[in-house]
């Protein structure tokens, strides 16, 4: 038996049911949470198995081990009382990044990988449409690159629609009005299956914080007109400033850049970038972050395995109660593949998930007496 599994095993679970007081205001001003232990030795051992069982391009995402990890764990009861009911998962994303050097290609935002600061992370929300970065320095006017770029998608040239998905199959508008350009959910929680207790494991990383601005700056751009995301005020899809010329503006440079200080590192054109933290787990540890905090994953320089999370996007069932939330889908008002979905009349799917995102804490009902109590104090 390995030294990171017999250590696992030496550690009682945290049986605890629902968030402390003291868990609440820390998720309030951070956005996320850590749960040590919260994960059963046989649940992470079970689910490590089955991907140890895996022939090579099996999709796991919805095997029975991977998704006990909320459904058969103390996660639900603690999700139910801190956020409200949703549907168990039926589905997960299989986070098994490994060990990487940085590369020379271009990444999503336009930079070379190697060139990233913080083992190439690319900090950004949650569905947010991404095609292939072009691996060549685009020419052209921005019309012209911007255009080029979302005919590069896998359902080819449609012109500027809500038809146009990325290679990781979000739409580049949720709405068929073109006004909404980012999905949305409620919780993004992922379960750490193995040790990324150093910086450069792979493991996640958040802009600590950043789910105020991020709530702010939508509040702000349905104020403006109405349009929230990418495309909406201040909030340009691309970079043509980027050494690539067509990197993506993963979050608004607005909020990016009110978490620039004199610990930021800069990519070699001089362009500094708000350092997140990285979420430092172990097996059995998991992680609830809000929707509105912008994080990404990172590369996996010093892990002596590949790390493994599995990581699940969860929304409350207030928002849509006749629609199922699958688990993995971060635009779950369309469909997995984008496909359109039928509401009854006098439900605008768009509209409450507008709302949700300029009210972050709407859904999360146990947070309610909470968000009262630190309001009242921060306005003091």
């Amino acid at each position: 038996m390995g030294k990171i599994e017999t250590s696992f095993m030496n550690k009682k679970m945290n049986k605890v049911k629902e968030l402390s007081l003291k868990q609440k205001q820390s998720f309030y001003h951070d956005g996320f949470i850590i749960l040590k232990k919260v994960i059963s030795e046989e649940l992470i051992q079970t689910a490590l198995n089955r991907i140890k069982k895996a022939e090579k391009g099996e999709d796991l995402g919805g095997e029975k081990e991977m998704t006990d990890l909320v459904n058969a764990s103390p996660l639900t009861p603690i999700l139910h009382e801190a956020m409200g009911y949703f549907d168990p998962p039926v589905h997960c994303q299989v986070g098994v990044m490994k060990k990487t050097k940085p590369g020379d290609h271009f990444n999503s935002v336009g930079y070379r990988d190697k060139d990233m600061p913080y083992y190439g992370a690319q900090i950004h929300m949650d569905g947010s449409q991404t095609i292939a970065a072009p691996q060549e320095v685009q020419k052209g006017t921005e019309d012209e690159i911007y255009y080029k770029y979302i005919a590069s998608g896998p359902k080819g040239d449609l012109g500027r629609s809500p038809e146009v998905m990325g290679h990781n199959m979000v739409p580049l508008f949720q709405d068929p009005e073109m006004t909404l350009g980012l999905g949305s959910f409620t919780a993004f929680v992922f379960v750490c299956l193995n040790d990324q207790m150093q910086e450069g494991m792979g493991q996640t990383s958040v802009l600590k914080g950043a789910h105020h601005e991020m709530e702010k700056f939508f509040r702000w751009q349905y104020e403006t007109n109405g349009c929230l995301g990418p495309e909406g005020p201040g909030w340009p899809r691309i970079n043509y400033k980027s050494p690539n010329h067509c990197g993506l503006f993963y979050i608004p440079e607005s909020v990016q850049k009110k978490f620039v200080d004199e610990t930021s590192e800069s990519t070699p054109d001089g362009k500094k970038w708000a350092r997140p933290t990285q979420v430092l787990m172990e097996a059995g540890d998991a992680c609830i972050t809000m929707y509105h905090i912008p994080h990404s994953g990172s590369r996996n320089e010093n892990g002596i395995e590949s790390r493994k999370n599995i990581i699940f996007r969860l929304r409350n069932k207030k928002r849509q109660p006749k629609k199922l939330v699958n688990g993995v889908s971060d635009h779950p008002d369309r469909g997995q593949m984008g496909e359109w979905l039928e509401y009854e009349k006098g439900n605008d799917p768009w509209e409450r998930s507008k709302y949700a995102m300029c009210n972050m804490w709407d859904e999360w009902e146990g947070m309610q007496e909470i968000v009262a109590e630190e309001k009242i104090e921060t306005s003091r």
